[in-house]
């Protein structure tokens, strides 16, 4: 049986939450949410300030505006013992919370999308943007082909890497431990 592997996003649905703000350095500067959302490794940053745009409850699973996920240390942990080779984590303190919450960055891009089983639109020249021509548009009913993962348990898509993938066995693994704010979408 091919394993299974899930897109894991902030549930925004989940009532009385916090709001986060993107991640400023230790000088006030934003950095651009692709550093943490590019599947490779991040260097010479950190750590971080994050405030909270709207006031609620804390989540163990958040992204920002921009879609940078910060995890709650516990989280780390577990990512850590099921993925260590996978994902990178740095330092984010969180406006009025002395509990200790982190970047999470995937570590990994693989090229995996399964091209037939998708909805995929590429750029063409008629879209007037030459340097992107070829690359994905859109990609609608997202599927991964397993057989191009290899023993990745947390990655980026290349080309569409604003999607965070995570194995079966770590969906399972936050759930038992009752994750806040993830919510999955098989692909």
């Amino acid at each position: 049986m091919a394993p299974r592997f899930f897109a894991l996003y902030d549930t925004v649905e989940f009532p009385h939450r916090w709001q986060l703000d993107d991640p400023v350095d230790s000088e006030g500067r934003e950095m651009d949410d692709w550093l943490f959302k590019s599947g490779t490794p991040v260097s010479g940053v950190g750590p971080f300030h994050i405030s909270i745009d709207q006031a609620g409850r804390p989540l163990d699973f958040s992204e920002t505006h921009l879609g940078v996920p910060i995890v709650h240390v516990r989280v780390a942990s577990l990512f850590t013992e099921l993925a260590a080779h996978d994902v990178q984590f740095i330092p984010a303190g969180i406006e009025g919370y002395s509990d200790q919450y982190l970047i999470l960055v995937a570590t990994r891009r693989i090229a995996c999308i399964d091209e037939k089983a998708s909805r995929i639109r590429l750029w063409t020249h008629e879209d007037g943007v030459p340097h992107k021509v070829g690359q994905y548009k859109s990609v609608r009913s997202l599927r991964v082909d397993p057989s191009k993962v290899g023993g990745a348990r947390v990655f980026r898509l290349a080309g569409w890497e604003g999607v965070l993938v995570v194995s079966e066995e770590l969906k399972g693994a936050l759930e038992g431990i009752g994750a806040t704010g993830t919510r999955f979408e098989e692909v």
